[in-house]
């Protein structure tokens, strides 16, 4: 009997980063990339909205960010590991991007955690 290949949009809650995400979120995840540089973060800080520009990020991933709605970014293509670079310049730990990922408060996604652990 064969069975049909499963499809990445078939992985109920799981946004898989492929070629088409790559795609969506290039110049995103290349702004968040320049973030390993200190200047690059300072002038994040000094001036979002001119940085945006500088790597025509769109509306919506604009929006995202300035939301912190990591969720939104995932889904529009940003990688999570770029994304923390980022993260780090708004001060966020891995349990709190975690939990801005997840849809939840920071000590909801630890008590989850710390359930799912035992």
């Amino acid at each position: 009997m064969d069975v049909p290949p499963l499809s990445h949009d078939d992985i109920p809650g799981t946004i898989v980063f492929d070629g088409r995400q790559a795609m969506k979120g290039y110049a995103l995840n290349k702004m968040c990339f320049s973030f390993n540089r200190a200047e690059n973060r300072d002038a994040f800080k000094r001036d979002e909205d001119a940085y945006f520009d500088s790597y025509g990020i769109p509306p919506d991933q604009r929006s995202a960010m300035k939301r912190h709605d990591v969720l939104a970014l995932v889904r529009s293509g940003a990688n999570i590991y770029y994304l923390a670079k980022w993260a780090g310049i708004l001060g966020l730990n891995v349990q709190q991007v975690g939990a801005l990922q997840r849809g939840m408060t920071e000590a909801a996604f630890r008590e989850m955690l710390q359930r799912e652990s035992v």
